[in-house]
């Protein structure tokens, strides 16, 4: 994909609503992002009554809520999560009616389950893309562009500088990493997030290198994901009496702040990586202290970003946790009326633990001059 320049022409947009109102369909409230018209809230940050919700990950799922809407894949993993909660599902491509207003989800692309959310009212349609990635990734449902009059996106990666590899090489690399510590009889620690990030990582493994072992925490995830039927290679949950001998060579995936724990120790001299879209920037994988750091993210690049928002055909944009305040300058720039929603997302897990780079890059440096540690 090519990133749009000023000059390029955006696709048409979508016609007028048919009975304008001075009402937006979505306003911005202390809780969450609001429907009047259908009385809910989509991936609120503190309780409300009704919640719908995007995708499952802490930061979007949250508990509390009086009920939840998402979709049938992403429910498994909610109730995983959140426990014994209200729990209404929605198909991809099925239209419900609420209250005034009518309401989809279309596959987000960003981990299995993961949707954006349609809502029209009175002929003028909002999305909320949650998080999302324009690229397959072969386990989740892949993104699909959706019309609309308003876009609200996130842009945790809205820089120049981030842009992602195939994901055919970046799987080359990753199984040359374990090979070559497999032929050298360590281990291999690979950091990821628990849920997506970990089982996109086992589903472009080689498993014939040698065994693959997981956290529990990962393993907790992938046994609700293959109970869905996801292709995953088989893995060995690392518990108390596992005899490591037996398993030399293995690769260990685990949730990032496990990689320096003493659960950690236990594998003895191995080789550590992080598996996150952070890792294009060389100060965060100095401080993460690992071997290697892997560009993998379940989140849009740069040119992601911008095809996505030009495919949408909205005018308006509104941008949410990231490079928020350089993206909104971008999209001024071309022509949008954007806007800012301030959010609790906290993206992936990295930048969550602490590692926030907005003082790494120049939010302000051009794409050819992108200053500071820059991969």
């Amino acid at each position: 994909m090519t990133t749009p320049q000023a000059s390029e022409a955006r696709p048409s947009r979508p016609a007028p609503p048919r009975y304008p109102s001075d009402m937006p369909v979505l306003t911005f409230d202390p809780r969450g992002i609001y429907c009047e018209a259908g009385d809910f809230f989509i991936d609120p940050w503190r309780p409300v009554p009704r919640a719908l919700i995007t995708h499952g990950h802490s930061d979007h799922a949250r508990s509390g809520m009086g009920a939840y809407l998402s979709t049938d894949i992403a429910a498994p993993v909610m109730r995983h999560r959140l426990g014994d909660i209200s729990l209404d599902t929605i198909r991809y491509g099925e239209v419900r009616q609420i209250g005034g207003a009518k309401v989809s989800f279309p596959p987000a692309g960003h981990v299995p389950g993961s949707a954006q959310i349609r809502i029209e009212v009175g002929g003028e349609v909002w999305v909320v893309s949650g998080d999302y990635k324009t690229t397959p990734d072969g386990l989740s449902t892949p993104w699909e562009p959706v019309r609309c009059h308003a876009f609200i996106s996130e842009c945790t990666f809205g820089l120049p500088v981030f842009r992602w590899q195939p994901q055919e090489e970046i799987a080359q690399d990753l199984n040359a990493w374990w090979a070559r510590n497999a032929a050298d009889g360590r281990f291999s620690l690979l950091g990821a997030y628990s849920l997506g990030k970990a089982q996109r990582l086992l589903h472009m493994l080689d498993p014939s290198i040698a065994p693959i072992l997981t956290h529990g925490a990962v393993e907790a995830t992938n046994e609700v994901l293959r109970d869905q039927g996801l292709p995953l290679p088989p893995t060995t949950r690392v518990a108390a009496g596992l005899d490591l001998k037996a398993h030399a060579g293995a690769l260990v995936v685990a949730p990032p702040s496990a990689l320096h724990s003493a659960w950690a120790r236990k594998f003895g001299p191995a080789s550590t990586a992080v598996a996150s879209g952070w890792m294009a920037l060389r100060g965060i994988r100095r401080r993460r202290g690992t071997d290697r750091g892997f560009v993998v993210s379940d989140h849009a690049d740069w040119p992601g970003l911008n095809d996505a928002i030009r495919a949408t055909g909205a005018h308006k944009v509104f941008v949410t946790h990231g490079y928020t305040a350089a993206f909104r300058r971008w999209l001024e720039d071309q022509g949008y009326d954007a806007g800012i929603v301030a959010t609790d997302y906290a993206g992936e897990e990295v930048f969550a633990e602490g590692d926030a780079p907005t003082d790494i890059i120049d939010e302000d440096a051009p794409e050819s001059t992108a200053q500071g540690d820059a991969a």
